[in-house]
């Protein structure tokens, strides 16, 4: 099965905060890269975004644009819950809490949010439903980086400790092809 990967456009907070489940918007102008991705994306589809104004925006442009409906705004796509640590400067953590997260973010979660397992976790329980009905339209998932790089590792068999070796810009689309 073909799975498309959407990772939504650059947000409207400034560089080093910490966003993850917090709905920030994204910074216009955005029609030229939105076209961008719509060059990338198949004629047809079944797409599920996440709720976010970040990724919702962008689905319902793709909706709009080449017809493929949003079957579901789904939770399960959200970032990574970055708990106290929403909308705070990265460099205004205490390196007290940074540091432990930092040293083993698969495992370790953020005070009052989750590690990089529980988004896992999700994320996977999400697409093993999805996955166990074939289908001959691709899937297109419209998220985040986190979420995306949680499906490329275990599409890949590559550890999560390695997640964020690979660079993944704002308004990417990976393309994978997935077989049980």
């Amino acid at each position: 099965m073909e799975i498309y990967l959407v990772r939504h456009t650059e947000t409207v907070c400034e560089k080093g905060i910490c966003y993850g489940q917090s709905d920030v918007g994204i910074r216009a102008p955005y029609e030229t890269i939105f076209e961008t991705i719509l060059e990338q994306l198949p004629e047809q589809g079944v797409m599920y975004t996440s709720p976010l104004q970040r990724c919702l925006i962008l689905a319902q442009h793709i909706q709009e644009a080449k017809g493929i409906p949003i079957v579901a705004e789904e939770p399960r796509l959200k970032e990574m819950h970055f708990g106290d640590w929403e909308l705070q400067a990265w460099n205004a953590i205490p390196r007290t809490v940074l540091d432990p997260w930092m040293n083993d973010f698969v495992n370790v979660a953020v005070p009052n949010g989750e590690s990089f397992i529980d988004l896992d976790q999700r994320v996977w329980e999400f697409l093993e439903e999805k996955l166990e009905k074939p289908n001959e339209k691709p899937l297109i998932l419209v998220t985040h980086s986190g979420v995306i790089r949680s499906v490329l590792c275990r599409i890949n068999n590559i550890p999560l400790q390695e997640a964020f070796s690979t660079p993944l810009d704002y308004g990417v689309v990976v393309k994978v092809e997935y077989t049980r």
